[in-house]
């Protein structure tokens, strides 16, 4: 299996409702790529975990990173195995029924082994992955990180070769008998919207 083929494996096969599902990497990277945040799950020392974090994807690797200090970041660094879902969420779906209620979305599940990066060429183009992924063009008027804070940063990277996207569009679908219901049905879209700048102490 290619680093750009399917990434069907026994885990990622979608068993419910596999006609929303996706396994192609267009459809993974536009996900991923659009949602700012994703959550990684672990087990370590027999303890679960789920952690948001911010993403970003370069190539064929999506990357997260944080404090050296990081529980998490140095639990996956040993090459456990990960979890990372992403998820958008495009509109309430608002059925006749309370049982038909549901949500349109997009989301994205990988699976695998998180790798440290350790070389600062490598770090760096990372921290500005994460930094254009907030507001593009924006890597060009910052500061950029120094040794220390490259040291004191650790960045991981896991590689998109098992995973799978998942999908729900389109309006409510009820029961046949409910469409006679005097009740309104219908979806309502949400969208994140950036608001006005708050400007910083001069």
């Amino acid at each position: 299996m290619g680093r750009r083929g399917a990434l069907t494996t026994p885990r990622t096969k979608l068993r419910r409702l596999p006609k929303r599902g996706a396994h192609d990497r267009a459809t993974i990277d536009a996900i991923l790529d659009e949602a700012l945040i994703s959550h990684v799950g672990f087990v370590f020392d027999d303890k679960p975990a789920v952690i948001p974090t911010l993403h970003a994807r370069i190539g064929d690797d999506v990357v997260i990173h944080g404090s050296a200090a990081s529980r998490m970041l140095r639990a996956l660094s040993q090459g456990i195995d990960v979890c990372l879902t992403a998820t958008l969420i495009d509109g309430l779906v608002l059925a006749r029924s309370a049982f038909h209620h549901s949500v349109n979305y997009r989301s994205v599940v990988l699976y695998g082994q998180a790798e440290l990066l350790t070389a600062a060429d490598e770090k760096e183009r990372a921290l500005e992955a994460f930094t254009e992924r907030l507001l593009p063009g924006r890597w060009a008027g910052v500061r950029w990180p120094t040794g220390k804070e490259l040291k004191a940063t650790t960045v991981l990277k896991l590689p998109i070769t098992e995973g799978s996207a998942k999908a729900r569009t389109g309006p409510p679908i009820d029961d046949e008998p409910d469409y006679a219901l005097d009740v309104w049905a219908g979806v309502i879209p949400l969208t994140l919207v950036r608001g006005e700048p708050v400007q910083d102490r001069p």
